[in-house]
C-alpha cells in the first residue's frame, strides 16, 4: 500500500539515532503502513483488538508497580515486575505526551513464558496498533502478547 507523506514522517522518526539508539524498525525495511498492516491482520485474525491488548499491559503495569522492582505475584499465575528509569521519551509518531521510561516483564508461571515491553510500547498499541518492526530488539510480537497475558478473544 501507498504510505502517506506523514507516515513517511514518522517512520523517519523511528530510525536508529533518532528518538533511540536502536530505533523502533529493527532491520525491517517495509513501509511502516506495511507493518500496520500485517500486525493489525495479526491481531484482528486471532479475534482481539489493540486496544484489549494495550489494556491488558496496562492492567500488569499498573498492578505490577507496587512492587516496583521486585517481582509480586498478580491473579495467580503471574509474576509482575516494574522498574523505572529515570527520564522520558516522545512518540515518533507525535503528540505534546512524553512517556516514562518505565518496564514491566510479565511472567506466566502456567506457561513458563514472559513479556517484556515500555510505557511507550503501551502507547503504541493501544493508539496506533504498532508493535515495532521485525528485527527490532524490544519488538513485541501481537501472538505471544495474547498468549503470555491471556488476552480473551472479544468481537471485532
Amino acid at each position: 500500500m501507498k504510505q502517506s507523506p506523514l507516515l513517511q514522517q514518522i517512520q523517519e522518526q523511528m530510525k536508529p539515532g533518532i528518538i533511540t539508539l536502536d530505533g523502533f524498525l529493527g532491520k525491517d525495511t517495509r513501509n511502516l503502513i506495511d507493518i500496520l498492516i500485517e500486525d493489525d491482520g495479526t491481531v484482528r485474525r486471532l479475534g482481539r483488538t489493540h486496544r484489549a491488548i494495550a489494556q491488558r499491559m496496562q492492567y500488569f503495569r499498573d498492578a505490577g508497580y507496587a512492587g516496583l522492582g521486585e517481582f509480586i505475584t498478580v491473579d495467580g499465575h503471574f509474576e509482575v515486575r516494574v522498574d523505572s528509569v529515570r527520564g522520558k521519551l516522545p512518540s515518533p509518531f507525535g503528540g505534546p505526551q512524553l512517556y516514562w521510561k518505565v518496564n514491566t516483564v510479565v511472567r506466566n508461571l502456567e506457561l513458563d513464558r514472559e513479556v517484556f515491553y515500555t510505557d511507550l510500547h503501551i502507547h503504541f498499541v493501544r493508539d496506533h496498533g504498532f508493535y515495532e518492526g521485525k528485527g527490532s530488539p524490544y519488538r513485541l510480537d501481537p501472538v505471544e502478547l495474547i498468549d503470555v497475558l491471556e488476552i480473551p478473544a472479544t468481537n471485532v
